[in-house]
């Protein structure tokens, strides 16, 4: 027995020594992948060496002699952090990310081929003006992409994956990213199914709470009128008085069935890849009467969707005046395989982004010819689909074929998932048209241009080139001035269409008469007010353009207009810093307040914990909105909201489009209308035909089943842990570290955070069941008053670096959570103060 004992602990001791040496070995190999930052390294096409310095947060500050070995030195040493990040969000984009993921990903591939972003790509790059000056600088930053992939150890998720010779980077590759970020805006895909849905199954009495107008027609209306005329015959359109299209009917329930699932696989893209979704933002500027120090102010946190690596990656940037040239110097905060800053700031001035969120896209419901399916109904005429295959390969499996038709108004969207339709024939063809396909979009001129755009002038000038997406831009300088242009291009519809919802072509409504002048859109520059601010709101601008859009509910914008007016002067760097973390508006007071009453009636009638309960509601009414770390009322009040929407709306919806709206900004919008109108028909349950329910029984079953949720998730004696913080919780998330252990290997969190939905401190955890786990917010807080650009203040939500083990992976994490900031250092004493290693780049000669 004995020896038994002996041989069985020499086995485990062997056991465990042989896992600690697997252990070490692993961790060895992974430090081996580590960015390098002291030294020297040899670069290809380097005409003089780069001197790098890296600061406390892992920012490098590059000095280079001239721009193009400025922006080759840039693309080796942003690969260096974030190749992986590169490459992922290439893939997303041209529809090949199941060939390294699996299976999983092959209905987001499907919709990413079908949208054709590389295709478009491909197209703008052969369009642009190799003359300016954007284009060498993109191709000596992709050089420098390219030189680290050849030359130095690949990222560790390659070698998981087993992506073993990655394809070179390309122009391409770095458009058809842009077209990911211009979709990643569109709330088209989500939105226009579900307001169609309403306003054509359920009618102008549901669609009240959307806040949008009214069509008594309908898209499919059978009053349709065909507008257009014939023109000659091109030997791909038949001419057809004689077989002009049916009367339209309406979508069928497999029409709904698909678009429901785009709509499900456009949200599900971004979170199955781990790709940041952008989502919203806040952003002011401050003239320099209302600022302490006398110089304008500018503040920005853009809202995107948390990820792992971080959205931003910053770099300080110098070339140094000469007898050639003038110099050039910018902090700047860029996104993967883009050369330009998409926030920066240098000494003279600044900008930062919200979206716009203009609607830049349609979908449109083609009329197909009965006797023959490969032709619809377009400008009076029988016209041929075109058509392209596509061959997905997946890991793990058979390659894919994909057939994608392409209609006169884009690709056919719908019929992607042609399981969904069920073998339905008389199935309506939705088409996307997006301006995107259509607009010259010069956005690397633009960046480039705005990464230099020290005057009113020049900051306006670029913004006018920015046509998809749609941006605020808003911008300061030193000299004084403040600036805001809602860059995009703004289309023109046909009088009276709402392209909120599906557009029937065959009555003219998917034409396109041309776009508006950059003039015409929303914008300003000094305004005698003292400042300017963005948080998503719909703009009015002053030229009467109508400017359609999918905007947030405008309780954010509000909030932060309200602190900016009633605050005159005396505005300090600290001022803007406590209102990007304010976690108060209105909105809880917008649906609570029409409720109260009936909530008060609730609790007396409940035959459990009455007093309790009445304990909560005056809390509720009591309540100022604030989403604080210890607040018990935060935690009700979200419960409560997503239980009211599932009792009011989900009988009427069904799952898929109820989960889609959820998702949607007109969610935020159609709640305080539902709660203050008593006579919407959505208080009534479908599910019991033979009862009429109210708007009181409704608001007392979401209460009751809000109130039994938390009880079911915490117990009902541990009230201390419906505390918001502990049911509210950010975690940042890898793409591997969806496979569990790599979870706890890759992932940063979770942490516990105060904030909430539509909140300036905008941590959005969407309208579902507690417990929340946050997915999108602040992506950078950054303050910068021109007395100081210097001592600019932010922060990262997670570290600058994507290798794991890396001491810069996570570092920012805790300081972000707590609301901290940290210099963005400009001056050069401070660059040298702060740098904690030198790398050089030399020519390789």
């Amino acid at each position: 027995m004995k020896t038994l004992f002996k041989l069985l602990a020499v086995s485990l001791l062997t056991l465990f020594l042989a896992l600690l040496l697997a252990a070490a070995l692993g961790y060895g190999y992974a430090r081996s992948k580590l960015p390098q930052r002291d030294g020297e390294l040899f670069l290809r096409g380097l005409t003089a060496p780069v001197q790098v310095r890296w600061d406390e947060r892992g920012v490098p500050h590059i000095q280079a002699q001239n721009e193009t070995d400025l922006y080759r030195a840039l693309g080796f040493l942003h690969a260096q952090d974030r190749l992986f990040q590169m490459e992922l969000m290439r893939r997303l984009a041209k529809g090949e990310l199941a060939e390294i993921l699996g299976p999983k990903l092959l209905e987001t591939d499907k919709l990413f081929r079908t949208l054709g972003l590389r295709t478009q790509a491909e197209v703008r790059v052969r369009a642009i003006n190799p003359r300016h000056p954007s284009w060498p600088v993109l191709q000596a930053y992709l050089d420098g992409i390219n030189e680290f992939q050849e030359t130095r150890p690949l990222p560790l998720e390659f070698e998981i994956l087993g992506i073993h010779n990655p394809l070179p980077y390309s122009p391409e590759d770095t458009l058809a990213v842009t077209g990911y970020l211009a979709y990643s805006f569109a709330a088209a895909l989500r939105t226009e199914p579900v307001l169609t849905f309403v306003r054509d199954r359920l009618g102008p009495d549901h669609l009240r709470i959307f806040d949008v107008d009214w069509n008594p027609l309908g898209v499919l209306s059978p009053q349709a009128q065909l507008l257009g005329q014939a023109r000659p015959d091109d030997g791909k359109a038949t001419r057809g008085a004689a077989l002009a299209p049916p009367s339209p009917s309406a979508l069928s329930d497999a029409d709904w069935r698909t678009l429901a699932r785009v709509g499900e696989v456009s949200q599900q893209a971004m979170e199955l890849a781990g790709v940041p979704l952008l989502e919203g933002s806040n952003a002011w500027a401050l003239s320099g009467r209302r600022t302490a120090s006398g110089k304008p102010m500018l503040a920005g946190d853009p809202h995107i969707a948390f990820s792992l690596p971080a959205v931003w990656w910053e770099a300080h940037l110098s070339v140094p005046a000469s007898a050639n040239t003038p110099g050039f110097e910018l902090y700047g905060h860029f996104q993967a395989l883009s050369p330009y800053a998409l926030l920066g700031h240098n000494g003279k001035f600044g900008w930062s982004l919200t979206m716009f969120q203009n609607d830049d896209m349609d979908l449109v419901a083609l009329r197909p010819n009965p006797a023959n399916s490969r032709q619809v109904w377009y400008r009076g005429l029988w016209v041929d689909l075109g058509t392209r295959q596509e061959v997905i390969e997946v890991k793990g499996g058979e390659p894919e074929a994909l057939q994608i038709r392409q209609s006169p108004y884009g690709p056919i969207i719908n019929q992607v998932y042609a399981d969904t339709l069920g073998g339905d024939a008389s199935a309506t063809p939705v088409a996307l048209w997006w301006t995107l396909y259509e607009a010259e979009n010069p956005i690397i001129e633009a960046f480039h241009e705005l990464n230099r755009a020290d005057t009113l002038a020049k900051a306006r000038q670029a913004s006018s080139k920015l046509h998809v997406p749609g941006l605020n831009i808003v911008w300061a300088n030193a000299a004084g001035d403040i600036g805001w242009w809602a860059a995009a291009k703004l289309v023109q519809r046909p009088a009276g269409v709402n392209p909120s919802f599906i557009l029937d072509s065959a009555q003219g409504q998917a034409e396109k008469p041309g776009y508006y002048r950059f003039a015409d859109n929303p914008q300003e520059e000094n305004p005698a007010r003292g400042y300017i601010v963005s948080g998503n709101q719909q703009p009015l601008p002053r030229s009467g353009v109508p400017v359609y859009g999918y905007y947030n509910n405008a309780e954010r914008a509000r909030r932060l207009d309200f602190v900016l007016s009633n605050k005159r002067e005396g505005w300090t760097v600290a001022d803007s810093q406590a209102l990007q973390l304010d976690e108060q508006s209105r909105y809880a007071a917008r649906i609570l307040g029409p409720l109260l009453p009936l909530l008060r009636a609730a609790a007396e009638q409940s035959e459990e914990n009455t007093l309790e309960q009445k304990v909560l509601v005056n809390q509720l009414a009591e309540w100022d909105g604030r989403h604080e770390a210890g607040s018990i009322t935060a935690t009700v009040f979200n419960q409560f909201v997503y239980e009211l929407a599932r009792a009011a709306l989900a009988d009427e919806l069904g799952p898929a489009l109820f989960n889609n709206l959820l998702r949607t900004r007109a969610i935020d919008a159609a709640l305080p209308r539902l709660a203050a109108d008593v006579n919407s028909p959505w208080w009534d349950d479908r599910g019991t035909p033979y009862e009429q329910e109210t708007r009181a029984d409704t608001v007392a079953l979401a209460w009751e089943a809000a109130l039994a949720h938390l009880v079911k998730l915490h117990g009902q004696s541990a009230i201390n842990r419906w505390a918001w913080s502990s049911n509210h919780q950010l975690t940042h998330n890898h793409p591997l570290g969806q496979v569990k252990p790599l979870n706890l290997l890759f992932n940063v969190g979770p942490y516990p955070v105060s904030g909430g939905r539509e909140l300036p401190n905008n941590l959005n955890h969407g309208v579902g069941p507690a417990p929340w786990s946050v997915h999108h917010g602040p992506s950078t807080r950054r303050v910068i008053d021109f007395a100081a650009p210097g001592q600019a203040q932010g922060i990262s939500p997670v570290g600058q670096s994507g290798v794991l083990f890396d001491r810069h992976y996570k570092d920012q994490a805790v300081d972000y959570v707590l609301g901290r900031y940290q210099t963005m250092h400009l001056d050069a004493d401070d660059v040298r103060k702060s740098t904690r290693s030198i790398l050089i780049l030399q020519p390789d000669e």
